[in-house]
Protein backbone atom coordinates (compact mmCIF):
# COMPACT_ATOMS: atom_id res chain seq x y z
CA UNK A 1 0.00 0.00 0.00
CA UNK A 2 3.06 2.31 0.60
CA UNK A 3 4.17 2.09 -3.31
CA UNK A 4 0.19 2.58 -4.29
CA UNK A 5 0.79 7.21 -4.40
CA UNK A 6 4.37 6.81 -5.55
CA UNK A 7 3.53 4.55 -7.98
CA UNK A 8 1.43 7.56 -9.28
CA UNK A 9 4.25 9.86 -8.95
CA UNK A 10 6.70 7.57 -11.26
CA UNK A 11 4.45 7.73 -13.81
CA UNK A 12 4.05 11.26 -13.65
CA UNK A 13 7.63 12.13 -13.39
CA UNK A 14 9.96 9.48 -14.81
CA UNK A 15 8.19 7.34 -17.43
CA UNK A 16 8.14 9.26 -20.69
CA UNK A 17 5.10 10.95 -21.63
CA UNK A 18 3.66 9.47 -18.48
CA UNK A 19 2.02 12.84 -17.20
CA UNK A 20 -0.07 12.77 -20.54
CA UNK A 21 -1.36 9.07 -20.06
CA UNK A 22 -2.47 9.90 -16.56
CA UNK A 23 -4.28 12.95 -17.69
CA UNK A 24 -5.56 11.79 -19.94
CA UNK A 25 -6.92 8.12 -17.87
CA UNK A 26 -8.09 11.16 -15.33
CA UNK A 27 -9.75 13.50 -17.67
CA UNK A 28 -11.37 10.83 -19.96
CA UNK A 29 -14.04 9.98 -16.81
CA UNK A 30 -14.52 13.48 -16.69
CA UNK A 31 -15.91 13.25 -20.69
CA UNK A 32 -17.45 10.11 -20.05
CA UNK A 33 -19.32 11.07 -17.08
CA UNK A 34 -20.14 14.52 -18.88
CA UNK A 35 -21.60 12.03 -21.74
CA UNK A 36 -23.29 10.35 -19.77
CA UNK A 37 -25.32 12.68 -18.27
CA UNK A 38 -26.03 13.99 -21.30
CA UNK A 39 -27.48 10.80 -22.74
CA UNK A 40 -29.54 10.74 -19.78
CA UNK A 41 -30.81 14.18 -20.11
CA UNK A 42 -31.33 13.15 -23.68
CA UNK A 43 -33.15 9.96 -22.55
CA UNK A 44 -35.47 11.91 -20.20
CA UNK A 45 -36.61 14.64 -22.73
CA UNK A 46 -37.47 11.69 -25.30
CA UNK A 47 -39.50 9.68 -22.59
CA UNK A 48 -36.77 6.66 -22.75
CA UNK A 49 -38.97 5.12 -19.81
CA UNK A 50 -41.27 3.65 -22.43
CA UNK A 51 -38.18 1.38 -23.48
CA UNK A 52 -37.74 -0.82 -20.12
CA UNK A 53 -35.01 -2.96 -21.85
CA UNK A 54 -33.05 0.23 -22.91
CA UNK A 55 -33.47 1.95 -19.95
CA UNK A 56 -32.70 -0.83 -17.21
CA UNK A 57 -29.47 -1.56 -19.51
CA UNK A 58 -28.79 2.00 -19.34
CA UNK A 59 -29.29 2.13 -15.51
CA UNK A 60 -26.60 -0.77 -15.34
CA UNK A 61 -23.73 0.89 -17.42
CA UNK A 62 -24.16 4.08 -15.20
CA UNK A 63 -23.97 1.80 -11.95
CA UNK A 64 -21.10 0.41 -13.50
CA UNK A 65 -19.61 3.60 -14.41
CA UNK A 66 -19.82 4.96 -11.01
CA UNK A 67 -18.60 2.26 -8.98
CA UNK A 68 -15.41 2.30 -11.59
CA UNK A 69 -15.16 5.47 -11.17
CA UNK A 70 -15.15 5.60 -7.62
CA UNK A 71 -12.68 2.77 -7.30
CA UNK A 72 -9.95 4.73 -9.56
CA UNK A 73 -10.40 7.78 -7.55
CA UNK A 74 -9.46 5.69 -4.63
CA UNK A 75 -6.37 4.08 -6.30
CA UNK A 76 -3.81 7.09 -6.64
CA UNK A 77 -3.82 7.19 -2.84
CA UNK A 78 -4.28 10.94 -2.29
CA UNK A 79 -5.53 12.49 0.96
CA UNK A 80 -8.97 12.76 -1.05
CA UNK A 81 -8.94 9.26 -2.20
CA UNK A 82 -8.35 7.78 1.21
CA UNK A 83 -10.73 9.80 2.74
CA UNK A 84 -13.44 9.43 0.43
CA UNK A 85 -13.39 6.31 0.07
CA UNK A 86 -13.76 6.17 4.11
CA UNK A 87 -16.59 8.36 4.04
CA UNK A 88 -18.46 5.72 1.38
CA UNK A 89 -17.23 2.63 2.99
CA UNK A 90 -18.75 3.96 6.88
CA UNK A 91 -21.93 4.60 5.45
CA UNK A 92 -22.12 0.71 4.89
CA UNK A 93 -21.66 0.08 8.17
CA UNK A 94 -25.28 -0.76 8.90
CA UNK A 95 -24.95 -4.05 6.49
CA UNK A 96 -23.14 -6.34 9.19
CA UNK A 97 -20.23 -7.63 7.51
CA UNK A 98 -20.50 -5.84 4.33
CA UNK A 99 -17.68 -3.59 4.73
CA UNK A 100 -15.36 -6.30 6.09
CA UNK A 101 -16.09 -8.18 2.71
CA UNK A 102 -15.64 -5.02 0.29
CA UNK A 103 -12.56 -3.77 1.91
CA UNK A 104 -11.03 -7.28 3.65
CA UNK A 105 -10.76 -5.61 6.89
CA UNK A 106 -12.37 -2.98 8.82
CA UNK A 107 -10.51 0.14 7.02
CA UNK A 108 -9.30 0.69 3.74
CA UNK A 109 -6.17 -1.07 3.52
CA UNK A 110 -3.77 -2.88 1.39
CA UNK A 111 -6.40 -5.77 0.08
CA UNK A 112 -9.03 -2.73 -0.10
CA UNK A 113 -6.48 -1.33 -3.02
CA UNK A 114 -5.97 -4.78 -4.72
CA UNK A 115 -9.56 -5.68 -5.20
CA UNK A 116 -10.41 -2.20 -6.10
CA UNK A 117 -7.73 -2.00 -8.91
CA UNK A 118 -8.36 -5.78 -10.28
CA UNK A 119 -12.04 -4.25 -10.42
CA UNK A 120 -11.40 -1.01 -11.80
CA UNK A 121 -9.84 -3.16 -14.62
CA UNK A 122 -12.67 -5.54 -14.81
CA UNK A 123 -15.70 -3.42 -14.48
CA UNK A 124 -15.26 -1.49 -17.53
CA UNK A 125 -15.34 -4.91 -19.85
CA UNK A 126 -18.79 -5.70 -18.24
CA UNK A 127 -20.19 -2.30 -18.89
CA UNK A 128 -18.87 -2.75 -22.87
CA UNK A 129 -20.58 -5.64 -23.28
CA UNK A 130 -23.67 -4.03 -21.62
CA UNK A 131 -23.55 -1.42 -24.35
CA UNK A 132 -23.53 -3.73 -27.09
CA UNK A 133 -26.77 -4.88 -25.77
CA UNK A 134 -28.15 -1.37 -25.03
CA UNK A 135 -27.32 -0.76 -28.04
CA UNK A 136 -29.52 -3.92 -29.59
CA UNK A 137 -32.27 -2.73 -27.51
CA UNK A 138 -32.46 0.64 -29.15
CA UNK A 139 -32.48 -0.96 -32.44
CA UNK A 140 -34.46 -3.20 -31.68
CA UNK A 141 -37.14 -0.80 -29.99
CA UNK A 142 -36.49 2.17 -32.05
CA UNK A 143 -34.79 5.12 -29.82
CA UNK A 144 -35.59 8.45 -31.51
CA UNK A 145 -39.70 7.67 -31.82
CA UNK A 146 -41.30 9.17 -28.65
CA UNK A 147 -44.86 9.07 -30.14
CA UNK A 148 -44.35 5.45 -31.72
CA UNK A 149 -45.53 6.65 -35.44
CA UNK A 150 -44.47 4.58 -37.70
CA UNK A 151 -43.49 5.78 -41.09
CA UNK A 152 -41.26 5.04 -44.27
CA UNK A 153 -39.79 8.63 -44.43
CA UNK A 154 -36.21 7.87 -42.85
CA UNK A 155 -33.48 9.52 -42.81
CA UNK A 156 -30.23 7.06 -43.82
CA UNK A 157 -27.23 6.50 -41.41
CA UNK A 158 -25.13 7.32 -44.32
CA UNK A 159 -24.00 10.15 -45.50
CA UNK A 160 -25.89 12.73 -43.31
CA UNK A 161 -26.03 10.89 -39.70
CA UNK A 162 -23.02 9.18 -40.26
CA UNK A 163 -20.97 12.40 -41.14
CA UNK A 164 -22.89 14.45 -38.13
CA UNK A 165 -21.28 11.45 -35.67
CA UNK A 166 -17.86 11.85 -37.01
CA UNK A 167 -18.49 16.18 -36.26
CA UNK A 168 -19.71 15.53 -32.89
CA UNK A 169 -16.70 13.14 -32.39
CA UNK A 170 -14.10 15.13 -33.49
CA UNK A 171 -15.54 18.09 -31.26
CA UNK A 172 -15.21 16.28 -28.46
CA UNK A 173 -11.59 14.93 -29.05
CA UNK A 174 -10.31 18.51 -29.46
CA UNK A 175 -11.70 19.29 -25.97
CA UNK A 176 -10.46 16.26 -24.53
CA UNK A 177 -6.93 16.96 -25.79
CA UNK A 178 -7.24 20.35 -24.71
CA UNK A 179 -7.67 19.55 -21.39
CA UNK A 180 -5.60 16.63 -21.19
CA UNK A 181 -2.78 18.39 -22.67
CA UNK A 182 -3.58 22.14 -20.75
CA UNK A 183 -5.28 21.46 -17.48
CA UNK A 184 -7.51 24.17 -18.57
CA UNK A 185 -10.47 23.64 -15.48
CA UNK A 186 -8.50 22.28 -12.79
CA UNK A 187 -11.00 19.31 -11.88
CA UNK A 188 -8.71 17.21 -9.54
CA UNK A 189 -8.55 18.60 -5.79
CA UNK A 190 -5.24 19.95 -4.59
CA UNK A 191 -5.18 17.53 -1.55
CA UNK A 192 -4.93 14.31 -3.72
CA UNK A 193 -1.48 15.26 -4.59
CA UNK A 194 -0.38 14.41 -1.12
CA UNK A 195 0.27 11.23 0.08
CA UNK A 196 -2.17 9.73 2.59
CA UNK A 197 -1.94 10.75 6.65
CA UNK A 198 -4.52 8.56 8.38
CA UNK A 199 -4.10 11.42 11.40
CA UNK A 200 -5.04 14.41 9.39
CA UNK A 201 -8.60 14.75 7.59
CA UNK A 202 -8.85 17.43 4.95
CA UNK A 203 -10.44 20.13 5.74
CA UNK A 204 -13.58 19.67 3.18
CA UNK A 205 -13.51 16.33 1.76
CA UNK A 206 -14.95 16.81 -1.44
CA UNK A 207 -15.36 14.32 -4.24
CA UNK A 208 -15.27 14.59 -8.03
CA UNK A 209 -17.87 17.01 -9.66
CA UNK A 210 -19.64 14.00 -11.11
CA UNK A 211 -20.47 12.46 -7.78
CA UNK A 212 -21.42 16.03 -6.64
CA UNK A 213 -25.32 15.31 -6.62
CA UNK A 214 -24.66 12.51 -4.35
CA UNK A 215 -22.88 14.15 -2.48
CA UNK A 216 -25.41 16.77 -2.11
CA UNK A 217 -27.98 14.14 -0.89
CA UNK A 218 -25.48 12.71 1.81
CA UNK A 219 -24.88 16.34 2.71
CA UNK A 220 -28.47 17.72 3.07
CA UNK A 221 -30.04 13.80 5.45
CA UNK A 222 -28.61 14.45 8.51
CA UNK A 223 -28.52 10.36 9.42
CA UNK A 224 -26.30 8.59 6.99
CA UNK A 225 -28.33 5.70 6.50
CA UNK A 226 -31.18 7.61 5.07
CA UNK A 227 -29.00 9.67 2.96
CA UNK A 228 -27.58 6.83 1.77
CA UNK A 229 -30.97 5.27 1.03
CA UNK A 230 -32.33 8.37 -0.84
CA UNK A 231 -29.02 8.45 -3.06
CA UNK A 232 -29.67 4.73 -4.11
CA UNK A 233 -33.22 5.30 -4.42
CA UNK A 234 -32.28 8.67 -7.00
CA UNK A 235 -30.34 6.02 -9.29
Amino acid sequence: ISYAYYSVQHILRELWSGWCFRYMHATGATFVFILTYLHILRGLNYSYSYLPLSWITGLLIFLISIVTAFMGYVLPWGQMSFWGATVITNLLYFIPGLVSWICGGYTISDPTLKRFFVLHFIFPFIALCIVFIHIFFLHLQGSSNPLGYDTSLKIPFYPSLLCLDIKGFNNVLVLFLAQSLFGILPLAHPDNAIVVDRYVTPLHIVPEWYFLPFYAMLKTIPNKTSGLLVMIASL
